[in-house]
C-alpha cells in the first residue's frame, strides 16, 4: 500500500481548516504569509494538555493585553500568574514569562531553527517544531496527540504509547512535505480534531482513507494503543480560609517552585499521602469541613479539608497576607483554591 498522499490533505484542509485566532488561513498561506511566532509559541503553550475551547479565551485575552513578546516580557508576575488561573499546569506561565524574557533580551524575535527554540526555557520538541514549521516555513515534523492518532491508524501500529512515539515520528517525517509545512501540520491536527476523533471517526469522509490501513484492516477505532495507567495516589492536606469583618481574606503566595508554584491560594498545609499536620496561619477558632473540596491532578488526587473562621480586624497572620475580593477575585486563583475560596465564602456566609 503507498503512502497516504499529502496532497490529498492540502485540498481538504484549504476547504475546511478550522478558523483559530492564532492561525493564518490557508488563503493567506498560500500567498506566502507567516503566522507571528509569538502568537504561535503562546497558542501552543497554551494548548498543551488543553483543549482548543478552553485556550480560546486565554489567548485572546492574553494577546489584547500583552499584544507581542517585549510586552508580555514587561509583565508582572503576578499578573501573568492570575491571568492564567484556571488554565492549570501552572510551570507553563512561569515558563512562558522566563520564555519571553529571554526572546526580549535577545532582541525580540523568536529563533527559526528547532534546535535555536528549543534552548529556550519551556520550550521542547514539539512546541519547536510547531514554532519551526508554522512560523517560519520549515519542514519540521510536528507530533501532538492528534497526529499521533493519525499516523497510528493510517500505519496500522498496535505497539502501544508511549513507547511507540518514535515509531509514529517517523511516519509523520516521511509524509510532511517541504511545500507549506506548517499547513500540513496543522491540517494533520485538523484531521485527527475533526474526523479522525478519538471514539466513532469519520471514516467515510475522510480524504486519506484509501491509505488508511487500520480502517482497511477494522482497526482504526482500536488506535493507538496505550500502556496501562499506573493507579493514581490521594494526597490529603488542610486549607485554611480566614476572613475579616470588612470581608477580606487571607491568601498566600505559594513558592516559586513546586505544584502551584508562584500561584495566589489559601494558606494550606503540605500536600501529604497520610494524615498532614496542622499549620494555621494564624490564631482562630477554626471549624473544620473535611475531606470538603478534591481536586485530580496529572499525578495524584488530593482531598482537603477546610478550616475556616472569623477573626477580628487586627489579626496579624504568621504568613500571607489579606486582600479584598476587589484587590485578589476568586477568578484569579488556580482551580483548587477557588473551589476552597468559594466553599470558604459559603461557611462563613452560613455561620454568620
Amino acid at each position: 500500500m503507498r503512502d497516504p498522499d499529502p496532497r490529498v490533505l492540502m485540498e481538504w484542509y484549504d476547504r475546511h481548516a478550522r478558523r483559530l485566532p492564532w492561525r493564518v488561513p490557508p488563503e493567506a498561506s498560500k500567498e506566502g504569509v507567516r503566522a507571528d511566532p509569538y502568537r504561535v509559541w503562546l497558542s501552543e503553550v497554551m494548548l498543551q494538555q488543553t483543549t482548543v475551547a478552553a485556550a480560546k479565551g486565554y489567548y485572546l485575552a492574553f494577546t489584547e493585553r500583552w499584544p507581542d513578546v517585549d510586552a508580555l516580557a514587561a509583565a508582572e508576575d503576578a499578573e501573568v500568574m492570575a491571568a492564567w488561573a484556571g488554565l492549570g499546569y501552572y510551570a507553563r506561565a512561569r515558563n512562558l514569562l522566563k520564555c519571553a524574557r529571554a526572546v526580549s533580551a535577545a532582541g525580540g524575535r523568536f529563533p527559526g531553527t528547532e534546535d535555536a527554540l528549543q534552548a529556550l526555557p519551556g520550550i521542547g520538541p514539539y512546541t519547536a517544531a510547531a514554532i519551526a514549521a508554522i512560523a517560519f516555513g520549515r519542514q519540521a515534523t510536528v507530533l501532538d496527540g492528534n497526529v499521533e492518532r493519525v499516523m497510528a491508524r493510517l500505519f496500522a501500529v498496535e505497539a502501544p504509547l508511549p513507547g511507540a512515539k518514535e515509531t509514529l515520528r517517523a511516519h509523520a517525517a516521511r509524509l510532511t512535505p517541504e511545500a507549506r509545512p506548517g499547513d500540513h501540520a496543522q491540517a494533520v491536527m485538523d484531521l485527527g480534531a475533526t474526523i479522525c476523533t478519538p471514539r466513532s471517526p469519520a471514516c467515510g469522509i475522510c480524504p486519506w482513507r484509501p491509505g488508511c490501513a487500520g480502517q482497511r484492516l477494522g482497526l482504526a477505532e482500536t488506535l493507538p494503543r496505550k500502556a496501562p495507567k499506573k493507579a493514581k495516589p490521594t494526597r490529603r492536606g488542610i486549607a485554611y480560609f480566614a476572613r475579616r469583618p470588612d470581608g477580606s481574606v487571607l491568601l498566600e503566595d505559594r513558592p516559586p517552585k513546586g505544584l502551584l508554584g508562584g500561584m495566589r491560594g489559601l494558606p494550606s498545609t503540605e500536600w501529604v499521602e497520610g494524615t498532614p499536620q496542622p499549620a494555621p496561619p494564624c490564631e482562630a477558632a477554626w471549624t473544620s469541613e473535611p475531606g470538603a473540596v478534591r481536586h485530580t491532578f496529572t499525578h495524584f488526587h488530593l482531598v482537603l479539608d477546610l478550616a475556616h473562621a472569623d477573626v477580628p480586624a487586627g489579626t496579624v497572620p504568621a504568613r500571607g497576607r489579606f486582600f479584598s475580593s476587589e484587590a485578589a477575585p476568586a477568578a484569579s486563583l488556580p482551580t483548587v483554591m477557588r473551589k476552597a475560596y468559594r466553599l470558604g465564602m459559603r461557611c462563613r456566609d452560613d455561620a454568620g
